[in-house]
Order: structure tokens, then C-alpha cells, then sequence
């Protein structure tokens, strides 16, 4: 249900592969949309795709679709009220999580945002993932454009999105009643039916949900573990059950960043490295260009995608959806990507070895170890307060300049024919606008 209800084995499931396989069925949902769009993004740019994307969401509103648009204050600040009016002025509702103005031109709300990529229509059909509407997931966007992935979900999941996604409107930082993490069976085996459910995270009731979930799966494993993951810097427990994993003979693989967006992201992650791979673990960097993805898939049946990363901001601060499957046929084809992409644009982690002994070693693994254990709990000083949806309305419509004044005639003047008006035709009229037809 709504945040994570059972598993349903009716859904038909199809991985999308970056914006080149996204953005054209995210434009073909919309424009096959009746009744209502949701659609939710962490960054909407005015850039190609952002502005295909206005098109589409207007164009739907025209014909009567009701579409609901919420794009997060921080990720897509630099939005201009041209951008913005076009859709409202077309029917589109436009909603901006948590905006916060510049503090000395300083943007003072990078913790706590919603970082959901989600877009439903007609409660039939859901798309899902880590892709944003920005040109920088197509290849033409060149070296920095992003390796990412998407799931696209038709049958009652699409459904329970779509109530997720409607609650999320009113309830904007809470998103349902709490409900066990541990939907799916408790098996790895091959189940028939695509059995998936969403699992979301927030700041409410589902603040440890897809840590908890991915967890269930890593202990689980009995044979092999694929996580490729843009910003790897997980929680204490979590890491304990991949070592763990790897402990008990499990193959485990870590896809991360080797062309990373942000150089802190692998920094921090290299930290692991030697810990991870003195356990058994295998880490690879991913070369060609910067990896946004946030999936991982486990044995012959279970996989993830979604768009949290295993990171504090994702595991302990932000508003994430990931869908759970349990599925050998959509399992097998992420596994299948997720190998080629090790064979053809990934190379194993340089793991730099560092004397136990030394000093600086030391006090740097007491540092980072002492942070994956407790910044989930550090994570309640940091700034909070409720979160808030801002609407944005229409603008007004400009008024019709006032007629200039008739003169009056001169005093025993004979009056001339009345000025022609052309009149003002009602709704009724003609047109859509008010308008007659030429």
C-alpha cells in the first residue's frame, strides 16, 4: 500500500537504461495519460529535456489531464518564473518542496530534501529510479553525461505509487502509516510473477525502511551480490552485513564511482576500501563517466532500483523511493547490464595499503568508523522543521487596456456616430480561449 504494501505478483516490470531509454517513455506515458498525471523530480532543469518535459506536462493539461508537478527546492532552484508560468498558466500544478531563500547568497537547505524521482499517471503505469529531467543523463551531454537507471512499473504497484504519491502532496515530509520492512518473502528462490513493492524513506514513520530492506536482502544472499551505488558511505550495520556476506563465501561486487560528479563521493568511499576488501568484497570503479545509479541485485531473484544511494544523506536525511523486486526475469536483466557494464567500462579499485600500525591510519579508521555507526543518530541535530509544499499559482491575467474617453461635443455640436467597439465574445462563443474562429 501506500508506502510499502504487500508484494503483488501481477506487475510487469522493464528496466530503463539512462535518458535514452527513459525520457522517450516518460513522453509516451504523459501523452497517453486521461485523467491525471503525478510526477515528482529532485532536479528539473530549463534545458532540452526540461523543456520537452513542459511541453508534454501542458499539452496534457490542455486536454484536460490534471497534472501535479512537485520539484524540490534546493535541486532545482535555478527554475525562472517564465518557466514556471508557462505550465501554471496552462492548468499544470506546480509544487516546490521546502523552498528556502539564500542566507549571503548562501543556499541554506541542503539537508532533508526530496530526492524521489517518481512519475505515475491514470494509477496504471509508474516510472521509478535514479533519472532526473536534465540533458545530463543523455549521452550528448558528452564526458560528464551519467550512467543511470529506471524501472518501469505497470499493474497494481503503479497503483499503490500513485497513492503514495498522492498522500505525499498533502502529507509532504510523512508519507503513510508504518508498516513491517520485510514485505517481500523471505526467500531468494525463484517466485512466479513480479513480485515487487515500494519502500520509501523519510523523516516520519519509514526513516530506516530501505536500509532495513536492503539489509534483509544482503543476509539473505547466498551466492552473489551486484551494488552499484554513485555515493557509497553506508551505515555501520549495513556494511557489517556485506562484509558479513562476504565473510560466509557470497561474491560480492561493488560498482562506485570512478569518474565521479563530486570528488568527496569517492573520497569518502575509498575509505572503505581496504576494510571491504579485506574481508572478501571485490570494488570496482566505473571509468567512462560519472555513475548515478542506485541498484543492486542479489542471487537469481531479488534486485532493487530506485533513487537512494547508501549514503547518510540518502540513509539518514532525504525523502527516497526505491521499488523491491522479487523476480527472477527482471533480476536476470539488471544482473545481465550490471555485468556488461563491469566487463566493458569498469577496473578494479587500486586498494592503497596502509600499515595497521601507523598512526594516521589508525585515527582515520577511528574517525570514519566512529561516523558510520552514529550519524544516523546525528542526523537529529542537524536543521529540521517541518517541511512545507509551496504552490505556485497562475499569474494573473494582464486586464484589457481601458478605452481612451469619448470627448463630449461642444455645446451645440451635433453628435457623430458612436465610436465602433468590436464586443468581447462570451465562453460560449467559440474557441477555447474566448475566442471566435477565423
Amino acid at each position: 500500500m501506500t508506502a510499502d504494501g504487500p508484494a503483488d505478483g501481477r506487475n510487469a516490470l522493464t528496466l530503463l537504461v539512462n535518458g535514452e531509454q527513459y525520457f522517450p517513455r516518460a513522453w509516451r506515458v504523459i501523452e497517453e495519460a486521461r485523467s491525471e498525471i503525478l510526477l515528482e523530480t529532485f532536479i528539473l532543469f530549463d534545458d532540452p529535456v526540461g523543456r520537452e518535459l513542459r511541453q508534454a506536462l501542458m499539452a496534457a493539461a490542455r486536454r484536460g489531464v490534471s497534472v501535479d508537478l512537485t520539484v524540490d527546492g534546493y535541486g532545482s532552484e535555478g527554475l525562472s518564473p517564465e518557466f514556471i508560468a508557462g505550465l501554471t498558466e496552462e492548468g499544470v500544478h506546480f509544487h516546490i518542496f521546502d523552498p528556502r531563500p539564500r542566507l549571503l547568497g548562501v543556499r541554506t537547505n541542503i539537508f532533508r530534501r526530496m530526492h524521489r524521482k517518481i512519475l505515475v499517471a491514470d494509477g496504471r503505469v509508474a516510472l521509478i529510479g535514479g533519472i532526473n529531467f536534465s540533458a545530463d543523463h543523455l549521452s550528448s551531454h558528452g564526458p560528464l553525461a551519467k550512467q543511470d537507471y529506471a524501472l518501469e512499473v505497470r499493474g497494481p504497484l503503479a497503483a499503490d505509487i500513485r497513492e503514495f504519491a498522492r498522500n505525499a502532496l498533502r502529507e509532504p515530509g510523512r508519507t503513510g502509516r508504518r508498516r513491517p520492512a520485510h514485505a517481500l518473502p523471505d526467500r531468494h528462490d525463484v517466485a512466479e510473477g513480479a513480485n515487487a513493492r515500494l519502500v520509501v524513506r523519510d523523516n516520519g514513520r519509514h526513516r530506516n525502511d530501505i536500509e532495513r530492506t536492503y539489509r534483509a536482502g544482503i543476509r539473505l544472499a547466498r551466492s552473489d551480490i551486484i551494488i552499484a551505488n554513485a555515493y557509497f558511505f553506508p551505515g555501520y550495520r549495513l556494511l557489517r552485513d556485506i562484509v558479513r556476506a562476504a565473510r560466509r563465501g557470497v561474491r560480492v561486487r561493488l560498482i562506485l564511482q570512478g569518474q565521479p560528479d563530486m570528488r568527496i563521493a569517492r573520497w569518502a568511499a575509498r575509505l572503505l576500501y581496504q576494510y571491504l576488501n579485506d574481508a572478501g568484497v571485490d570494488i570496482y570503479e566505473y571509468c567512462k563517466r560519472p555513475l548515478h545509479g542506485k541498484v543492486a541485485c542479489a542471487d537469481e531473484a531479488w534486485s532493487t532500483v530506485g533513487s537512494s544511494n547508501l549514503d547518510p544523506f540518502s540513509l539518514a536525511l532525504n525523502l527516497e523511493a526505491n521499488v523491491f523486486v522479487q523476480d527472477a526475469e527482471f533480476t536476470a536483466t539488471l544482473r545481465e547490464a550490471l555485468e556488461t557494464l563491469l566487463a566493458q567500462d569498469c577496473q578494479p579499485a587500486a586498494i592503497v595499503r596502509r600499515p595497521h600500525g601507523g598512526l594516521r591510519h589508525l585515527w582515520t579508521a577511528v574517525v570514519v568508523f566512529h561516523v558510520l555507526r552514529r550519524f544516523p543518530a546525528w542526523s537529529g541535530s542537524l536543521p529540521a522543521h517541518r517541511p512545507r509544499l509551496e504552490s505556485v499559482a497562475a499569474p494573473d491575467p494582464v486586464p484589457d487596456p481601458a478605452p481612451d474617453p469619448v470627448p463630449d461635443p461642444a455645446p451645440g455640436a451635433t453628435p457623430g456616430p458612436a465610436p465602433h467597439r468590436t464586443p468581447h465574445p462570451g465562453p460560449d462563443a467559440g474557441g477555447t480561449d474566448g475566442r471566435t474562429d477565423p
